[in-house]
Order: structure tokens, then C-alpha cells, then sequence
């Protein structure tokens, strides 16, 4: 086992300081160089500073066990601009927490990929034993193999990593399914709004989209389709721009309802009658989607669930479960409201 001195000799510093950057000692000023050459060195040594009484990890006791079973529960999040304004996934990150709940033990963090991209805080996120961890998003290689050398037991909600059991739903069918709902309602001239230009062509959701109008003998026109990067405002840009070119369509698949919401607003602002003058259809279901002006139609992901799938699954793994990884599909439909 690694001491120590063992991360001080390989950073090039003294215990000390090898000491005051994992306490986050400011006390003596140090260098960014120098931190990040002690959490490079505790990363490579896998050092596990001992914890202190008020740091060890949570102890939980499992419904009728007799003794406590300590577990340390963590949360990777896919958000942008900060952790708690996207409602797709805090509802996911609820179902999990109700799940680990119920067997008695608590979230011990939760980060976003974002911040894990500084050395100092995915190192200081797993400077103790992780027990079980779901992601939300694909990570960097890098932080991806360095996770996975902290814990076996990853759950993945949706996610690129194949060496990892996830939980995800059906993209493609689901935007099949919302195209052919605006083509049965009358609509012919069919855009979408998905993320970005980059990620488009590999976008499950687009090809989805791109195939219904395919199979239902629809024209597809590059002007009708509008990437957002999943960001309200230039989702607003876009949308008043095409207004402004005369390149809007009659209808509007939105690849989630945060953007097909603020879609309805921009509507309303160019006073275009939803959905007489132009009709909208998200993706999720999150809970404010039935409050919008109107009502906004979408496909309904069983999103808490999929959360409580995730618990079920990493909590197998970690009871002894070794059959291969795998990938729980859950099921969509369609929610009908008056945006169509």
C-alpha cells in the first residue's frame, strides 16, 4: 500500500505539502503546477489518505440486517450550467435516491462531467472507496478508466460505455413514433430540433425522425432542421431567424421538451398560433411540459423509473450479480396535449 511519502517522492514535494493539497490547505500558497503533480501522483499511486472520524465513509444499515454495512453512493450528472436546472435528469437522480433510500443508504456526492474534467476534484471525489456509481452522460477515456479503477459497479443511464451495464430508452422508436403522430394530425412539412450540428448525423433521434419521413414518402429539407446545442437561446435565435427567412415548417419534432418548451415561447412571441400556424412535439415528459402554453404534446420516457432501474441494477452488482453487462431498454409513448 502506497504512503505518504511514496506520493511525495513521486511528485517531486514534501509530505507536508503532499498533505495541505489533500486537506485543501491554503494556508501556504502553492502552484498550480505543484497540485496537480500531487494528484497526478496519488491518481498513479492509488493513495488512500486515512480518513479521520468525521470523514469515514457513511454507514448504512440494510432493512433487517443486524449490523451496519457501509456503502458510499455517487452521482455523475449531464447538465449544463449547473447541477440542478435540468429536469430530465434530477428526475432520474430522484428515482435512484428513492431506490438507495429504501435500502438504506444515502448519495454520497454528486459531480458533472464538467467538473470532473479538474484533476483536483475527480481525484478528491474518489480519495475514498466509491461502492456503487451511476453516470449520465459518456466521459473521456481518461476519466472514464480512471473511475472504473475506483469502482467495479457503474451503472450508466444511457450512456457510449459498453464495458458497463446501462439503462436507456428506445431514441430511434420514440422519434418514429412522434413523427407519425404529426403526420396522422395532417402535418406533411416536418422539422426537427435536436443538438448539435456536430452530432447530428449520429443523433438516434434524428435518424429516427429522418427514416418516418422516409417511410411516410415526406420531403425532408435541411432548412427545417435546427440544432440547439440544448441551449434556449440559441434554440430561439435559429427558430426566429427561419421565421424571419420564411423556412419555418408546419410542424416541429423537439428532441426534449426543455427545448420544445422555450419553442412555444418564441411562438407566441412571433404570435404564430400553436398548433393552428405550427405544431410542437417533445421528448420526455417532464413535469412542467403539462403546464406550458398550451399544453405541450410529447413522448412520454418513463424518466423516475429508469433512475430506479439504475439502483436496482448497480445493487445487484454489488450483491454478487456476474452475468454479462447489458442494456435495459424502457419503453415510450405517446402523450397527447394541445401543442398538436
Amino acid at each position: 500500500m502506497s504512503t505518504i511519502r511514496d506520493v511525495a517522492a513521486l511528485a517531486n514535494v514534501s509530505p507536508a505539502t503532499v498533505s495541505r493539497v489533500l486537506n485543501h490547505d491554503t494556508t501556504y500558497k502553492m502552484t498550480d503546477e505543484t497540485i496537480e503533480r500531487v494528484w497526478k501522483a496519488v491518481a498513479e499511486l492509488n493513495y488512500k489518505a486515512p480518513s479521520s472520524s468525521g470523514d469515514r465513509m457513511r454507514s448504512a444499515r440494510r432493512p433487517g440486517s443486524g449490523s451496519p454495512v457501509a456503502h458510499k453512493f455517487g452521482c455523475i450528472m449531464n447538465v449544463q450550467g449547473g447541477k440542478f436546472n435540468d429536469p430530465y435528469y434530477l428526475t432520474i437522480l430522484s428515482g435512484f435516491e428513492k431506490m438507495i433510500m429504501e435500502m438504506g443508504y444515502d448519495i454520497s456526492f454528486i459531480r458533472t462531467n464538467e467538473e470532473l474534467e479538474d484533476p483536483q476534484i475527480l481525484y478528491k471525489t474518489f480519495d475514498e472507496p466509491v461502492s456503487g456509481l451511476i453516470i449520465m452522460n459518456t466521459l473521456t477515456d481518461e476519466t472514464f478508466d480512471y473511475i472504473r479503477k475506483q469502482t467495479p459497479y457503474i451503472v450508466g443511464i444511457d450512456t457510449a460505455h459498453t464495458q458497463i451495464d446501462n439503462v436507456a430508452y428506445d431514441h430511434y422508436g420514440a422519434a418514429i413514433m412522434a413523427v407519425r403522430h404529426l403526420y396522422e394530425q395532417g402535418y406533411r412539412e416536418i422539422g426537427f430540433i435536436g443538438g448539435s450540428d456536430a452530432d447530428m448525423k449520429n443523433s438516434r433521434r434524428f435518424n429516427g425522425y429522418y427514416a418516418a419521413l422516409h417511410s411516410l414518402d415526406l420531403t425532408f429539407n435541411p432548412d427545417w432542421v435546427l440544432s440547439s446545442d440544448w441551449d434556449e437561446e440559441t434554440c430561439d435565435r435559429k427558430l426566429r431567424a427561419a421565421h424571419a427567412a420564411g423556412k419555418l415548417p408546419r410542424a416541429f419534432f423537439v428532441a426534449s421538451d426543455t427545448m420544445a418548451i422555450g419553442a412555444l415561447h418564441t411562438f407566441f412571441d412571433l404570435k404564430l398560433r400553436v398548433p393552428q400556424d405550427i405544431a410542437v412535439i417533445g421528448l420526455s415528459n417532464i413535469e412542467i411540459s403539462k403546464y406550458s402554453n398550451p399544453p405541450l404534446t410529447t413522448i412520454s420516457l418513463p424518466i423516475y423509473e429508469m433512475g430506479q432501474v439504475a439502483a436496482n441494477v448497480l445493487l445487484g452488482r454489488i450483491a454478487g450479480d456476474k452475468l454479462p453487462t447489458r442494456v435495459v431498454t424502457l419503453g415510450a409513448e405517446l402523450l397527447k396535449r394541445s401543442s398538436t
